[in-house]
C-alpha cells in the first residue's frame, strides 16, 4: 500500500506521463501483488517496468554459499532481496536521470524496520512523515474522492507484508500498526514537550 499510495501521489504531482512504476516480484510475491501493480498501473495510465529478480537471488546465494556455509536463512536474505531491488532502481536512476522516490513510511522508519540501501533507497522520501495508519487513511480517501477504485481494494485490505519469505506479515515483527502508531504519536509529542518547540 505503501508504493501504491507513492505512486497515486507523483501522478497526482507530476503527471502520468512523467511517472515510471517498477515491479520487482521474487518468488515470495505473492500473485495478489503482482495482480494489483498491473491494475494500479492501467488506472493510473503509468509506464511499468516488470523486472523479475529471482534469478539475482540465486546470483547472490550462489556467491555467498561459502561463507554462510553451515547457517540457516534467516533476515540476510530477507535484506538481500530489498537490497537488489535498491540497485535495480538506482540503475534505472542513473541511466535515465529519472528521481527515486522511496516508499517506507515513518512508523516503519522510526522503528527500523527497512532495509538500508534497499527500500530506503531513493531521492526522496515521500511518506517519512506518514504514520502506516495514515497511509491507509489516505489511500481510502484517494478512491473516495476519484469516486472510483483508483487503488485496488485488496491492497488496501491485505495484511501488510513486505514478503520476503514465505507468508511473511508485518506482525510477525510488529505491533499492530493502530498501537504501534499510537506509541510513536505519544513519543513525539513528548519529545515536542522535552524540546520545549513546536512541530
Amino acid at each position: 500500500v505503501d508504493s501504491t499510495l507513492v505512486a497515486l501521489i507523483a501522478v497526482d504531482a507530476l503527471g502520468p506521463e512523467r511517472v515510471t512504476c517498477v515491479t520487482m516480484p521474487s518468488p515470495y510475491s505473492s500473485q495478489g501483488t503482482r495482480d494489483d501493480a498491473r491494475v494500479l498501473a492501467e488506472n493510473l495510465g503509468v509506464e511499468l517496468l516488470t523486472l523479475p529478480i529471482g534469478e539475482a537471488m540465486k546470483g547472490y546465494d550462489e556467491l555467498l554459499a561459502d561463507v554462510f556455509a553451515g547457517r540457516e536463512p534467516d533476515i540476510t536474505e530477507e535484506n538481500l532481496q530489498a537490497r537488489i531491488r535498491g540497485n535495480i532502481v538506482m540503475a534505472l536512476s542513473n541511466k535515465f536521470g529519472w528521481l527515486v522516490v522511496a516508499t517506507g513510511n515513518k512508523s516503519e522508519m522510526s522503528v527500523g524496520y527497512a532495509t538500508l540501501y534497499g527500500d530506503m533507497a531513493g531521492g526522496f522520501a515521500l511518506l517519512k512523515d506518514v504514520y502506516k495508519t495514515d497511509v491507509f487513511r489516505l489511500a481510502r480517501h484517494l478512491n473516495e474522492r476519484a469516486g472510483r477504485e483508483l487503488i485496488p481494494q485488496s491492497t488496501i485490505d491485505r495484511a501488510p507484508s513486505a514478503e520476503l519469505r514465505h507468508n511473511q506479515r508485518d506482525e510477525d515483527s510488529l505491533p499492530p500498526y493502530p498501537k504501534l502508531d499510537e506509541v510513536l504519536e505519544i513519543a513525539d509529542r513528548v519529545t515536542v514537550l522535552r524540546d520545549g518547540r513546536n512541530r
